[in-house]
């Protein structure tokens, strides 16, 4: 089957992949969404509790999530993977770093006896909610205004920066999408509490949540949104490869691709009905909508990224060393021998679609969390 297509149906087969990789792990944000809440929805140390174990459900999803979309760009696109992860190392270190404390929080937290107490561990679980969510958005936006880096012609990339990525903050837009995905995650972990907690107070606070942030978040995504449709991308031509600017390139991208953009309206579409759901009629069903808005977004997003002959990391030192879907993916014989292996996918996603209902079945509650001796 996958050995009768091109190359570059091969090349957009992955990025597809990627692409809708990168848009589940946006939607699990909701668990380090979540743990910024803590606080602002817990006022007592059982609600907490309760707040962390309902997360505690879900977190290791969202780590294996991250872990599946960097594997993904490592195997079908290790320019990339080399070029940003190994060259922007700062940024991608801070990143691993406000991870590997998120595991070490609910690993810990409720150890008795613990070194550091309760708080600390908190503060760890907000650390990796807040910077760690930023971070992770302030390099997706990079995506779009590029990189310092060149690649020779031994497919060897560096840096031309000794900041090493940690100029990216330097860029208006590359925060504003880092706040972006910040406040879309508080909004997410709102609707999902609603959904999945037993406990007035939470759910009362949760939509109160809604209420605020979801002014703010709209803001952010406007801008977003408009700076990318008038901003000047990268394209190249199929035939010389030759890399040159183009004015309103991503606008172009969504009138060529007329079904990105019907996805990108319906995803916003969805989104919003979510949180009206839960924020107006008091529903409790507004996270499936908004999630699947969000991963319809996100993916279009990373569509009008990689198609229509685009650069999706720009180099800002020298243009013709941006990475393209084609000339930054492995093999022929390897895109092909993983597109098998993809055919698990839908497979991978019905299991855990049923573990979470299984888990979800009934809604978790303060009396619940304190006879669990194991909880979080």
């Amino acid at each position: 089957m996958f050995d009768t297509l091109s190359y570059l149906t091969l090349q957009q087969y992955w990025w597809f992949l990627v692409g809708l990789l990168g848009a589940l792990f946006v939607f699990m944000t909701f668990v380090q969404g979540g743990q910024t809440l803590l606080w602002t929805l817990g006022k007592t140390e059982a609600q907490r509790d309760l707040i962390v174990n309902a997360l505690g459900r879900k977190w290791e999803l969202s780590f294996t999530a991250l872990v599946m979309f960097g594997g993904a760009l490592f195997a079908a696109f290790p320019l990339f993977y080399a070029t940003s992860f190994g060259g922007a190392y700062y940024v991608w270190m801070a990143i691993l770093f406000c991870f590997i404390i998120q595991a070490v929080a609910y690993e810990y937290r409720k150890k008795p006896d613990n070194l550091f107490g309760e708080k600390t561990y908190e503060v760890f679980l907000f650390i990796n909610g807040s910077l760690g969510i930023i971070l992770i958005g302030t390099a997706l936006g990079t995506l779009f205004t590029g990189g310092n880096f060149i690649v020779n012609d031994a497919h060897l990339s560096h840096w031309t920066k000794l900041t090493y990525g940690l100029e990216a903050v330097l860029s208006f837009f590359n925060i504003a999408f880092g706040f972006m995905l910040f406040f879309l995650a508080r909004l997410l972990a709102a609707l999902y509490f609603i959904n999945a907690v037993d406990d007035e107070e939470i759910i009362r606070r949760a939509r109160i949540v809604l209420k605020y942030e979801t002014w703010i978040f709209l803001i952010l995504f406007l801008y977003i949104l408009g700076a990318i449709l008038t901003m000047t991308g990268y394209g190249y031509d199929p035939a010389t490869k030759v890399v040159t600017p183009e004015a309103y390139k991503f606008l172009h991208n969504f009138m060529a691709l007329p079904a990105v953009t019907l996805s990108t309206i319906l995803g916003t579409i969805l989104l919003l009905w979510g949180i009206a759901l839960d924020l107006f009629f008091k529903s409790d069903k507004g996270i499936w909508f908004a999630g699947i808005g969000t991963v319809l977004v996100v993916l279009s997003l990373f569509l009008i990224l990689g198609y229509n002959h685009t650069a999706y990391y720009p180099s800002l030192a020298d243009p013709q060393s941006s990475l393209t879907i084609e000339n930054s993916s492995g093999s022929r014989y390897t895109l092909t021998a993983m597109a098998y292996v993809s055919l698990m996918v839908p497979f991978v996603l019905a299991y855990i679609a049923v573990v979470w209902r299984a888990m979800n079945r009934t809604k978790i509650t303060v009396d619940e969390v304190e006879h669990d001796p194991h909880h979080y």
